[in-house]
């Protein structure tokens, strides 16, 4: 049986991959770079525990723990310090922690009382059902208020997408909190009565979902994979044409040309736009189809989907140089408190072994659609910033005793409003070019979990195609 190519060893792709090895499809993975995992990287160095992509896998989904222990994984995975729960925003110039349970919304000092009565409030706004698609921010201040926008969703956008709140589509980019407004009329209703129907599709909220991650970091989960699937990835393999053929697809590279029963992209959509694709030619004609054509040259209007350069900078301290006791997961920042970073995880305060005795880890994030010029700075420039950020927000004292710095051209694609056009196309060149499938962070959102459940349901929808064909 002629292999599956799959194009990039990301999660999405290693899993995919995975998978459908165990189910006896032979799979080919092709990646460009010279390492797998994507954006999943950890480096151990001097003592430190540096992660540079995500920190933490959410099991939101059943399929994520069954990867775990498919994997082999399940003694290796780390769970975090309940000590970690706690969570900040910053309000009035410093990190203020978030309340914990409902109730505690109501005495803090994150909001003022016009909006924890704008929350009160929000169960009698009427819903919107004129179908017309709200941005982020414009769904917010219906419900709730220009205050609420401002110091809280601002910075959980920041904290996802590192977008912009008044571009990003609530139908696309938060689909859960538009669907509470269908399905209840209201946000706070669906949260008290949406629960049952959550626990029986399997599902957890983000917000509640088990967060872990692995005694060497998460690139543990890649690596792993990776070493399961052995000589069938193919690394600084850059597939740069992709041929339609009658009973198939032809992938090539620098190395060659190489035929498969089916494609997977798992790569970016900007890498999409920018690959070659011929449709199939009929029988004994070098006219090419009509219809192959439209499909393939459409893939070029992928490109228009806004990837922001991130930086993530990771440094780390002695303890007694921060005033701050960082116990918790971390802080986000509102734009409206102008600051440069968009937000700082306390990294050696959620896992053990993430820094020496006697020092903190801190993982900040710089760039994304408010300040996408700071991200390319030179890494000292880069150091200097973020130290001025954390001097006034966490009291940190000293010059760092660990610091590293990576930086994402093309960070976290944009789902902005109007972005249903790109997931019908992608739906439109599934059906047009039978055995080419896409799955990824560009089409199933964009957290390592979602990444991860795009990639077993992928590798689902592979096995029954070719099992359809063998039939």
């Amino acid at each position: 049986m002629k292999s599956v190519a799959i194009i990039g060893a990301g999660i999405t792709g290693l899993t995919a991959a995975f998978y459908l090895k165990r189910k006896g499809v032979p799979v080919t993975v092709y990646e460009a770079s010279g390492r797998v995992g994507g954006v999943i990287q950890s480096l151990r160095k001097d003592g430190f525990l540096a992660e540079f992509g995500p920190n933490t896998l959410l099991e939101t989904s059943p399929k994520i723990g069954q990867l775990v222990r498919d994997a082999g994984l399940q003694s290796r995975r780390l769970d975090p310090d309940p000590k970690s729960e706690a969570r900040y925003v910053v309000r009035y110039r410093r990190p203020v922690e978030m309340p914990a349970k409902p109730l505690g919304f109501f005495t803090t000092e994150l909001f003022s009382v016009k909006a924890k009565l704008a929350v009160l409030r929000e169960p009698f706004v009427k819903p919107r059902r004129d179908c017309v698609e709200e941005s982020i921010a414009q769904f917010v201040v219906r419900r709730f208020n220009q205050e609420f926008l401002d110091h809280a969703i601002d910075a959980l956008v920041a904290g996802i997408y590192a977008g912009d709140p008044y571009k990003l589509s609530v139908t696309h980019a938060f689909p859960k909190l538009k669907a509470l407004e269908d399905n209840y009329g209201s946000m706070i209703k669906g949260q008290l009565f949406g629960g049952r129907e959550r626990k029986k599709r399997g599902e957890v909220a983000k917000d509640r979902a088990p967060k872990f991650s692995f005694d060497e970091g998460l690139q543990v989960l890649p690596d792993t994979l990776a070493a399961q699937l052995g000589d069938g990835i193919k690394l600084n393999a850059s597939v740069t044409k992709l041929t339609q053929m009658q009973d198939g697809w032809q992938a090539t590279t620098s190395s060659g040309e190489a035929e498969h029963v089916a494609v997977i992209f798992c790569g970016t959509a900007k890498r999409l736009a920018e690959l070659e694709v011929v449709g199939a030619r009929s029988s004994g004609s070098a006219r090419t189809d009509s219809n192959a054509h439209s499909w393939s040259s459409a893939l070029h209007t992928f490109s228009e989907i806004r990837y922001p350069p991130v930086a993530s900078v990771v440094l780390g301290f002695r303890r007694e140089d921060v005033a701050h006791p960082c116990a918790g997961f971390g802080m986000l920042i509102p734009k409206i408190e102008g600051f440069k970073i968009l937000g700082t995880i306390f990294s050696s305060s959620l896992f053990p072994n993430r820094a020496p005795t006697g020092h903190l880890t801190l993982t900040s994030y710089v760039g994304g659609e408010r300040n996408p010029e700071l991200a390319s700075l030179p890494a000292e420039k880069l150091y200097e910033m973020v130290c001025d950020d954390l001097r006034v927000l966490l009291g940190v004292r000293g010059q760092p005793t660990f610091q590293h710095c990576v930086l994402y051209p093309q960070a976290i694609p944009q789902y902005n409003v109007g972005y249903g056009r790109f997931k019908d196309l992608m739906t439109q060149v599934e059906v047009k070019a039978p055995g080419l499938f896409l799955a990824g962070h560009y089409r199933d959102g964009v957290s390592l979990s979602d990444s991860i459940v795009s990639g077993c349901n992928v590798a689902e929808r592979v096995e029954s195609f070719v099992t359809t064909l063998g039939s």
